[in-house]
This record gives structure tokens, C-alpha cells and sequence, in this order.
């Protein structure tokens, strides 16, 4: 990814002329005398209640430059212009997805040239789940997903069903990579990243100030190269435009060639059914694989065939229920908004509620703080119940499985080349549990 004074760019080192590009410079150029630390807009950090918020500057001090610096009479019209160039993702509101430009007190940030998008690179799919991915990781209301990313993550990990344990490694360790920051600077560098991916994958309604246009595409010597989504083939410009898709000239096909068509696509289909069954019975661990989770209970945790083997170990010594409610909670932070307020209620009668079918067992101050939050529920409303059963289970249950006749005869088993069978998932298994042994 370029950085610095060389976008406008292209991969052959020439420098691009696209309309695009041509816009993108004008921009920041403008947005380089706002950065002036003479005559630019003053950045300052601000005190809020119990925390500061660094490097910010308020929407009317955008609209007074501009109508001082740029010869601007209408403060309208300068108004205008900081919402496009907002809308680019130049400079972003700090607690907002929607970028536009407000002449008011609300505070905004300058993006880093690196996420600028004259640096003519396009983000895979892949990066925006490495990115929500990340996002779930870290227990910070700043970053809780809002809905649209909550269904878009769920989207992708289906799309990305077969590569999702590389996705979630790649996840961790940026986080991992994260936490090592100082403070101030990680709060600063998140905001750019969710601002980035605002101007990209943008909030329903808003528009994308990455498509191409495709009358200004017309008058450029390159044509577009068509691309691949998670989605199949797409052409960059023309499939968001099917108003002005040209109708294909070509002949229609004969009998001959349609019968040979479809006998090719039931080929293909009947080779990726082969591939799918395989894929499906392949359910033997390897040998690496069961010595994993033996590194650590997050390890047994993170395998689907090791969470089960935890969870059979758990009901074998009756306390399976900790392990549910673990896995219900991860479950819950992954849920749509509009769905939580129910799922939570679920969760605290099967778990927590006098009387509940499955009750675990928690300290009184996890108690009394999770019954109050259950009042106002959120994805993170069980956090300390959760992190208190995870706990028990680390110190406890998990060292007991390490150490429990079923692994060792797996591990032996494994070294020696033979099978042991690897049980399903129990009967009373609840379905928030089948459906965790996607989470992550």
C-alpha cells in the first residue's frame, strides 16, 4: 500500500489521469493547507467526563476555514464542500458512521494519508472480516458492531466458511498487535481504521464514494478489469449500474450447445458435491490439532471438534452448563441489535433466573451487576458473569480434562496413527450451542 506523496499512481508507476484522481488531488491539497500548523485548523485535544479525546477539531472550524481560506461567501456552500469532502473519508466525526460535515460543536479527526483513496487500492472482502472480526474481540463500546456490521460479519463468515479460522488467526494477532499501543494513539488509529471502512463499506442509505462512474470511466483509455467478490465474477463499474449495462451482441445459443453447457455445469456441480461430502466427513483431528489444545483452553476452545470434546468432558462431570452459557454469551456478541433484548432474556432463564434449568454457580458482585445490567441489555450484559465462568473453567474443569483419561488416549492414539471416534455433540445440547462451533 502507498503511503506518502506518490498516489495518483497507478501500478506501472505512470501517473494516472482518471477523473477520480483528478479530484482526489485538489482535495488534498486543500486538505494539506488544513493540516498547516500556522494557518490550518486548529487540532486540540479535548476533556470529556473521566477520559480526553486527542486530535480534534469541531465541524464549525472546518466551515470558518474554508470560507476564509477558500474566498467562500455562502457559509452553505462551504458547508457543502466539507460534506463531500467528508464524504470521502478526509476527515470523519469521531462518534458517528454517517460522514457528513455539521456546523456545530461536534468533533471531527483528520484521516492518515495512508487510508487516503488516492492510494488506488481496493479492500477484499477478506480485510473487512479480519476487521469485524477484530472488532468482536474488543470488549470497548466504542467498538461494539453496530447492526449492519453484525449482519455483515455473519454474512461473510458463511461466505468464508472454509477460510474463517485463517481469518479469525489473522484477527487475533492485529488485536494482539493492538493492546501494545499506547493508549491515546490506539484510540486514534481505531477511529481511522472504522472511518476507512465507512468510506467503503458505507451504512445503508449513504452514498459510495468509491464506485466509478461510468460515463467518466467511458472516457478512459483502460477499461476496467473485472474483479472477483465473495460473490462471483462482477464488473467493477457495471454491476452497480444495470441501467446502463450494454446489451450483449451475441448469437442465440443452438440446442447442441445448450445441451453441452448443461452437461458441464452438472460436472461442476457434481465435482464440488464431492469436494463438499468430503469436507463434511473429514472430522478427525490431527495429531497437532489435539496437541493444541493442550497449549491452553482458549486453543481447545477455538477447535470445533475440541469444544466438543470439552463439552462431553463437562457433562460427564455434570457441569456442562458453564460451558453452554460461555458459548451463549460469545453467541450473543455476535447477534444483530435488534435481536439481543430477547436472546438476552433467553440466556438468564436457562442460566441465572431462580430456578433455571441450568443455573451456574457465580460470585454475589457478578450477580448483583449482571442483574442490573439485564435491565438495559446489550451484547456485553453477561461480561462478568462470563469472564467469572471462564475463569472457573481455566483453574478447574479445563486442567481436569488435560489431565483426563478421554484426551490422553486421544493424544496417544494419534501419535500412534490410529482413530479414536469423535463423539458428537450431546443430545441436551442446546441450539445456541450448535450453533457456536462456528464462532470462531
Amino acid at each position: 500500500m502507498a503511503q506518502g506523496n506518490n498516489y495518483g499512481q497507478s501500478s506501472n508507476g505512470v501517473a494516472d489521469e482518471s477523473p477520480n484522481m483528478l479530484v482526489y488531488r485538489k482535495m488534498e491539497d486543500v486538505i494539506a493547507r488544513m493540516q498547516d500548523e500556522k494557518n490550518g485548523i486548529p487540532i486540540r485535544t479535548v476533556k470529556s467526563f473521566l477520559s480526553k479525546i486527542p486530535s480534534v477539531f469541531s465541524g464549525s472550524d472546518i466551515v470558518q476555514w474554508l470560507t476564509k481560506n477558500l474566498s467562500i461567501e455562502d457559509p452553505v456552500e462551504a458547508l457543502h464542500l466539507g460534506t463531500l469532502m467528508a464524504a470521502y473519508g478526509y476527515f470523519f466525526p469521531i462518534s458517528d458512521h454517517v460522514l457528513t460535515l455539521k456546523d456545530d460543536g461536534t468533533f471531527y479527526r483528520f484521516q492518515t494519508p495512508y487510508f487516503w483513496p488516492s492510494n488506488c487500492w481496493e479492500p477484499e472482502n477478506t480485510d473487512y472480516a479480519v476487521y469485524l472480526c477484530k472488532r468482536t474481540m474488543q470488549n470497548k463500546a466504542r467498538l461494539e458492531l453496530a447492526d449492519y456490521e453484525a449482519e455483515s460479519l455473519a454474512r461473510l463468515q458463511r461466505a468464508f466458511a472454509r477460510k474463517w479460522e485463517f481469518i479469525f488467526m489473522q484477527a487475533e494477532a492485529q488485536a494482539k498487535v493492538d493492546k501494545k499501543r499506547d493508549k491515546i494513539e490506539r484510540k486514534i488509529l481505531d477511529s481511522q481504521e472504522r472511518a476507512f471502512w465507512d468510506v467503503h463499506r458505507p451504512v445503508p442509505g449513504c452514498v459510495n464514494t468509491t464506485e466509478v462512474d461510468i460515463k467518466k470511466s467511458s472516457r478512459m483509455r483502460n477499461p476496467h478489469k473485472t474483479r472477483k467478490s465473495v460473490y462471483g465474477l462482477q464488473n467493477d463499474i457495471r454491476s452497480h449500474s444495470p441501467t446502463h449495462t450494454p446489451v450483449p451482441e451475441t448469437k442465440p445459443p443452438t440446442e447442441d450447445e445448450l445441451r453441452q453447457e448443461i452437461k458441464y455445469w452438472q460436472i461442476q456441480l457434481d465435482r464440488h458435491r464431492l469436494k463438499m461430502s468430503k469436507v463434511a466427513e473429514s472430522k478427525e483431528p490431527s495429531q497437532q490439532r489435539v496437541k493444541r489444545w493442550g497449549f491452553g483452553m482458549d486453543e481447545a476452545l477455538k477447535d470445533p471438534v475440541g469444544r466438543e470434546q470439552f463439552l462431553k468432558f463437562l457433562e460427564s462431570e455434570f457441569s456442562s452448563e458453564n460451558l453452554r452459557f460461555w458459548l451463549a454469551v460469545e453467541d450473543l456478541k455476535k447477534r444483530p441489535m435488534r435481536e439481543v433484548p430477547a436472546r438476552v432474556q433467553e440466556i438468564w432463564q436457562e442460566f441465572l433466573a431462580p430456578g433455571a434449568p441450568s443455573a451456574i454457580n457465580l460470585d454475589s458482585k457478578s450477580y448483583d451487576k449482571t442483574t442490573q445490567n439485564v435491565k438495559e441489555p446489550g451484547r456485553y450484559t453477561f461480561g462478568d458473569a462470563q469472564e467469572h465462568i471462564y475463569k472457573l473453567m481455566k483453574s478447574d474443569s479445563y486442567p481436569r480434562f488435560i489431565r483426563s483419561s478421554a484426551y490422553q488416549e486421544l493424544l496417544q492414539a494419534k501419535k500412534k496413527g490410529r482413530n479414536i471416534p469423535i463423539f458428537p455433540c450431546h443430545k441436551n445440547c442446546t441450539p445456541t450451542l450448535r450453533a457456536s462451533t462456528n464462532l470462531l
